[in-house]
């Protein structure tokens, strides 16, 4: 394509092929694309960036049942193959495979339908081909949900989770990172499911918590109103950029007892068999998350799964050596694959000779629901 907008091609249409051409390019994450692009193009108005990013999320999500029907692999081909098609009818045609009626490579389909059944299975690829609903989670150390929803009811449509005591979901979208209530850091912006995980760490005042692979924070800012100020999180990452993110963020939302730790921190060792709880939100397929990631399900394959797994238990061990006697552990995934999540349990009990307590979370993506997680509390006698 040219560089320069071609006047036979409309303006957004332009911009949506060219950023979908640098995305295939660079091989980049499709989020990381598009916001790369978008600083790129200064001059693409407010109206214009929403509706590229959102087309350029539908037609990767859809991609697989787009080249079924499209006339050839170029992005304006896919495009107007998109167009025309009626996703809901196309889902009833039997002569097309399962697998590419709902748009999902054959073997994480099979996965997910070996894990799921097919009923449940194919919900959840449809599921998670559709954008997830907009949540934000109520900051308790500044305000109550009641509190922010009655702020927001005459200007938005908002309405309280369902399960997490914290969550506001808002029916429709806006940028949030305007609003004067972002900026006074009453709130944050994370999917429900996220929020239960985090209350999964049922802290209390003056406890040492370990936030082991914490990214930016959003877990641990979601059980630090539990602490009153009291006891410490640590929050321990392998990306320095992602720990000042969570810098950042706890300051807005007005949490202190907080230290962050470098992976070559040398206070880490000072920490071993200290901590009260340990949370592992272990990196994973992500398979919970994908109308959140939709470009991550055709890179996906058993090579990348066998490698998770064993990243997954090499964490988990190093993070349990944190763990005081007597202290609770959460091993979490965004996963929604036993692989990643009932069988690694199994393994850290018969390894580790850890015992469960209550009933493992999970959730799987559901139109207008949560996304898809995996939570479990292990306790070390």
């Amino acid at each position: 394509m040219p560089s320069t907008p071609d006047a036979k091609i409309p303006f957004r249409e332009f911009h949506l092929y060219q950023l979908l051409e640098d995305y295939t390019l660079d091989n980049l994450p499709l989020d990381l694309a598009i916001n790369r692009y978008f600083r790129a193009h200064p001059a693409l108005g407010a109206k214009d960036r929403p509706y590229i990013a959102d087309t350029a999320y539908a037609l990767i999500r859809w991609q697989r049942l787009i080249d079924h029907f499209s006339p050839s692999t170029s992005w304006p081909d896919r495009a107007e193959t998109f167009f025309s098609m009626d996703l809901e009818q196309l889902q009833h045609d039997e002569t097309i495979p399962l697998s590419v009626r709902l748009s999902f490579p054959s073997f994480l389909f099979d996965l997910i339908i070996a894990n799921h059944g097919i009923e449940k299975g194919s919900a959840i690829c449809w599921a998670s081909n559709f954008p997830a609903p907009t949540t934000v989670r109520a900051n308790a150390l500044k305000i109550t949900r009641e509190e922010l929803i009655n702020r927001w009811k005459e200007q938005y449509e908002v309405s309280p989770t369902l399960h997490s005591p914290y969550g506001i979901v808002f029916h429709k979208k806006l940028n949030f990172f305007q609003l004067p209530e972002f900026k006074e850091g009453l709130f944050e912006v994370q999917d429900e499911g996220s929020q239960l995980l985090g209350l999964l760490v049922d802290t209390k005042p003056g406890e040492l918590v370990l936030d082991y692979c914490a990214g930016s924070g959003g877990k641990s800012l979601a059980f630090a109103p539990l602490m009153q100020g009291k006891g410490q999180i640590y929050l321990h990452d392998i990306r320095p950029w992602a720990l000042q993110d969570a810098r950042q963020r706890m300051a807005r939302g007005g949490v202190q007892n907080y230290q962050l730790l470098q992976h070559d921190s040398p206070h880490l060792s000072k920490l071993k068999k200290k901590m009260d709880w340990v949370l592992i939100d272990a990196p994973c397929s992500g398979t919970g998350t994908l109308r959140r990631n939709p470009d991550m399900k055709w890179k996906f394959d058993d090579e990348v799964l066998q490698r998770l797994i064993g990243q997954q238990r090499m964490i988990f061990e190093k993070g349990l050596s944190f763990l005081k006697p007597g202290g609770k552990i959460i091993y979490a995934t965004c996963s929604i694959l036993k692989e990643e999540n009932q069988s690694q349990v199994e393994h850290f009990q018969r390894v580790y000779g850890l015992e469960q307590e209550n009933e493992s979370f999970h959730s799987v993506p559901e139109i207008g629901g949560m996304d898809g997680f995996f939570g479990v509390v292990l306790k070390r006698n």
